[in-house]
């Protein structure tokens, strides 16, 4: 994808999310704007270090040197951009080179195939693990996945691979979870763990008395495909001997969820109601796991969860999926605290008539922050710290903040609501919010 041309104080705007992207591998071609040749010598107001903001997020940075450049040098960025398994690339366009004659088009190749490495002999005694992430998360690479199931390895996927497929219809691994302890607990008596375009999983942050890798001491790595090698075809050599598996498909949910509105009735709702094909963005936060636990009943469906831990990605991530999958109907899963970061996200949405629902889990608080507080040790906020992760205060109403942007909205209070309010969502197309106060 391209992201449009904008200063340096632009780009650190969203720096945020660009985080977030390069940790997903993105393919993203940033075209940067800058003054004028003529106007850099005067020092303006958004004069400032460009490729120092740029570098944060990735070191591949192109500056145009010549209007006349412009086509072979959006041919190179482009194609930097799109080298497997994808990056961000920046541009930086001084502005005279876009308002002077340009010169011929250039020639953008078509993107090499990722290196396929080269794969040696595993498996044998010993209790034998399989961390899946980049394009093994999804389609051909679960498949593949099913057969060392069966052959009695033990199936996970990265917590943070950009994109997972799921819900009843294929073979559904565990993620790596997300505190130490149950991420402990899911890769416990391995003595081998293979990765497969991921990285040995590490826990989010550091605790005083939890280490921070999350695999055994004893347990040996085997990297059978870096995050650059096509782990796919990795893949079909591994298992190219092991028949092909079955696996326990879980029942549809039929029975709709009432009584009191909890995360995992609204988890309920949501497997029976989404639709086959459908695309879920995830910033849920600490609400995920029941909601999660349910959706594994749900028809099969993408899953976009956040990759870099940046808060503020549900909400723009589900708007450029429904651009780019028009098609497909789109769910934000979205925390409160979160939706705050990137509210004009439902401008656009509305702008556009994006197919995109929106469910906010209103708890009034950053959960999560509480939460990995008292990981540390410590004992309860002081009353100035337990102000700043209340959010209670004034009480916050997306209701009139998603109808101020120009999308339809609506609060609910109980399971037997919000599974009527997220059902007729699925019937209608366009951009709707529903606040799910919990």
């Amino acid at each position: 994808m391209a992201t449009p041309a904008w200063p340096a104080s632009g780009l650190a705007n969203g720096l945020a999310n660009f985080h977030n992207a390069r940790k997903a591998r993105s393919p993203i071609v940033s075209l940067i704007g800058e003054h004028s040749t003529k106007h850099l010598a005067y020092d303006a107001p958004l004069t400032s270090d460009i490729a120092a903001f740029a570098a944060a997020v990735s070191p591949e940075i192109h500056r145009l040197d010549s209007a006349a450049a412009m086509g072979p040098t959006a041919a190179r960025v482009i194609a930097a951009a799109t080298r497997y398994p994808g990056r961000i690339t920046h541009l930086i366009i001084p502005a005279d080179f876009s308002w002077s004659a340009g010169g011929p088009l250039g020639e953008v190749a078509p993107p090499e195939p990722p290196p396929c490495p080269v794969v040696p002999h595993l498996g044998g005694a010993g209790n034998w693990g399989l961390l899946l992430g980049g394009q093994t998360a999804r389609g051909r690479g679960l498949v593949l996945a099913a057969r060392l199931a069966a052959a009695g390895w033990r199936v996970l996927i990265d917590r943070n691979a950009p994109r997972v497929e799921m819900g009843r219809g294929g073979f559904q691994p565990e993620r790596i979870a997300y505190f130490p302890g149950p991420a402990q607990a899911q890769l416990a008596g391995l003595t081998d763990l293979v990765l497969v375009e991921a990285k040995a999983p590490v826990s989010f942050f550091g605790y005083p008395d939890d280490p921070s890798y999350l695999a055994p001491a004893s347990c040996r790595i085997h990297e059978l495909a870096s995050p650059e090698q096509d782990g796919l075809a990795a893949l079909e050599a591994l298992t190219a001997d092991l028949p092909a598996a079955a696996w326990d498909d879980p029942q549809p949910l039929s029975s709709p969820p009432t009584g009191k509105l909890t995360l995992a009735a609204i988890g309920q709702a949501i497997a029976a109601l989404l639709p086959e094909n459908a695309i879920i963005s995830d910033e849920m936060v600490s609400s995920g796991p029941p909601v999660l636990a349910a959706l594994r009943h749900a028809p099969r469906f993408d899953y976009l969860p956040v990759t870099g831990g940046s808060i503020g990605q549900g909400l723009p991530v589900a708007a450029g999926a429904a651009i780019a999958c028009p098609g497909r109907k789109v769910v934000v899963l979205e925390g409160d605290g979160s939706a705050l970061y990137t509210p004009q996200s439902w401008w656009t949405m509305a702008r556009e008539n994006l197919d995109v629902v929106t469910v906010i889990f209103a708890n009034r608080r950053y959960q999560i922050l509480d939460i990995e507080m008292r990981r540390t040790g410590a004992n309860g906020f002081g009353e100035r710290a337990e102000a700043m992760v209340d959010i209670s205060t004034p009480p916050l109403d997306f209701v009139k903040i998603a109808e101020g942007l120009g999308v339809r909205a609506v609060r609910v209070e109980s399971a037997e609501a919000f599974t009527a309010q997220f059902g007729a969502a699925m019937r209608q197309r366009g951009p709707c919010v529903i606040e799910a106060v919990l």
